[in-house]
């Protein structure tokens, strides 16, 4: 055999081997990468496209839907409903016109979305203009259905699986939570009944343990629940009314971080526990962001009724605890600060919303003092348990109330202990003539603020969750309580040995025969005595 006969079998073989290889079925799928880039080819053959190469992956991936797609004949297929198709559904009710909302003579409270977009975008804060304008069409609905005074958009809280748009709004007089208070009614009655129930089934021993009494939540329209507060997912979808807020929720909110899923009935699982889901949460946390992060001008707002500085701090003065009153107006003399002066002091701006005490509410209530009471015997023992524990709870009434910084204070006296809690700067420093001043937070990332001229605008975008300095940590579980003191009488001894139970014995013994012959030396001395007195 020749040199030349050896190579054509070598190659021969190869060509052998590569085309065996090639011919090699996919475990998965089944077909052969041979097969494959036949199709493909001769796909590519009968179409001739231009710029086959630009297009080869495509043409591969069609061939291989067809293969594996079903082939249904004339019935059609059936196609899964995209996210994004079901969303356009939905929103298309958005711009269906009212014509009963445009016959209504009545100044609307329906804020403009797109002039405050407008200048949040000059700052690169906000979200696209389509979803502004999308979130503006669902707040004019809202309008359209709820009899609302005031309205705004307070911002975007973002979430693991959804968001929630979130809008501040106020009642008209006469429309309040009427609603919402039955509905407690209601859940009161179903626990009273279920503890007359509970007591009358069996009489099981109680515990002495008593509770410390709850801090009563803040009555709408004041405090923390001055405003009522509407969340959506995504615009056209329904507006849900978030609860009032209580004391110990938002308590219990400052102990813990959450992100937040999305969806208002998911349980919060966290330690301390919170007292509700993530619809309470929300709340909470929106009242902390909006007590730290809503700030105003210096004088575009001032208290009711005061009329110059004096009269204010005479006022200011004659409250109790000195609290500042938490009720304010526009200024109709305000002219404006221009964004430099903004920028250079933050004593330029105010915070416009009410501190939020240690307490969990913005007016201070004395828990210490005595409480009315529905039952009279009820009322007997407790003040027979309060005389016997005045001794030792003297100091109670006199409990010091908590005091907050009051309304319009100055951003330039907020604690700097962490980081500094403010960063101001101008939009463009190319046209400042034209340019706003912007604020951002950095308590709480993703609070901003914006000022210019005489117009001031709050807005937040971000996950809800306050800025840790160091990584966050839970807080422990605290050590279990001892059921009872341990002591030498409590505390069992270990058994005596053999040798030191007979000398425990012998010790004994001795003992009752020295006690026998005292006893005996006695008698015979009383004997003696008494044979005496006879003689």
């Amino acid at each position: 055999m020749t040199e030349t006969q050896g190579i054509n079998n070598e190659t021969e073989l190869a060509v052998q081997n590569v085309k065996a290889y090639l011919l090699k079925h996919s475990t998965k799928s089944n077909i052969s990468l041979y097969d494959h880039l036949s199709q493909v080819l001769c796909r590519i053959l009968d179409e001739r496209p231009d710029n086959a190469v630009d297009v080869f992956e495509d043409i591969s991936k069609e061939v291989k839907h067809e293969r594996f797609s079903k082939k249904l004949d004339t019935l059609h297929e059936e196609t899964d409903v995209l996210s994004t198709l079901e969303i356009a559904e939905v929103q298309k009710s958005l711009f269906v016109k009212n014509p009963e909302a445009e016959q209504e003579d009545f100044e609307s409270p329906l804020p403009n979305i797109m002039e405050m977009a407008s200048s949040f975008e000059q700052a690169g804060v906000g979200l696209c203009r389509d979803e502004m304008f999308h979130i503006f069409l669902s707040i004019k609905q809202l309008v359209d259905m709820v009899p609302l005074k005031k309205c705004r958009l307070w911002g975007k809280i973002l979430g693991i699986k959804g968001n929630y748009i979130v809008v501040e709004a106020e009642y008209l007089e006469g429309e309040d939570d009427e609603g919402m208070e039955g509905e407690n009614e209601g859940e009161e009655e179903e626990a009273e009944e279920m503890q007359e129930e509970d007591e009358s089934a069996e009489r099981l021993p109680k515990s002495a343990y008593k509770p410390p009494p709850s801090v009563p939540k803040e009555e709408n329209r004041t405090g923390v629940n001055k405003y009522t507060y509407f969340v959506c997912g995504e615009p056209g979808r329904p507006w849900v009314k978030l609860p009032m807020v209580t004391p110990a929720q938002i308590v219990g909110a400052r102990s813990i971080q959450k992100f937040f899923t999305g969806f208002l009935d998911t349980p919060i699982i966290s330690y301390p526990p919170f007292p509700g889901n993530e619809a309470d949460y929300l709340r909470a946390q929106i009242a902390r962001i909006s007590a730290t992060t809503h700030v105003s001008p210096l004088g575009f707002y001032q208290f009711e009724g005061a009329e110059d500085e004096e009269e204010e701090e005479e006022e200011e003065e004659e409250e109790e605890g000195g609290a500042a009153k938490d009720t304010f107006e526009e200024n109709p003399e305000f002219e404006g600060i221009p964004p430099a002066e903004l920028i250079e002091s933050l004593s330029n701006w105010v915070h416009h919303v009410q501190y939020i005490l240690p307490q969990g509410r913005c007016v201070w209530v004395n828990m210490s003092q005595k409480k009315e009471h529905g039952d009279e015997e009820e009322e007997e023992e407790e003040e027979e348990e309060e005389e016997e524990e005045e001794e030792k709870d003297e100091g109670a009434d006199q409990a010091q109330p908590e005091v907050g910084p009051p309304l319009l204070t100055p951003l330039s006296e907020d604690d700097e202990t962490d980081i500094a809690p403010w960063t101001a700067r101008v939009s463009s420093s190319l046209v400042p003539q034209y340019s706003i001043a912007i604020l951002r937070s950095n308590i709480w990332p993703g609070a901003y603020a914006f000022a210019g001229g005489k117009k001031f605008e709050n807005f937040y975008l971000g996950w809800g969750n306050k800025y840790v300095r160091e990584n966050y940590c839970e807080e422990l579980v605290p050590k279990p309580q001892a059921e009872y003191p341990i002591g030498p009488e409590i505390n069992e001894v270990d058994d005596p040995t053999l040798e030191e139970e007979e000398r425990m014995k012998a010790e004994l013994e001795e003992k009752r025969l020295a006690e026998e012959e005292n006893e005996e030396e006695e008698e015979d001395a009383e004997e003696g005595d008494e044979g005496d007195e006879d003689d």
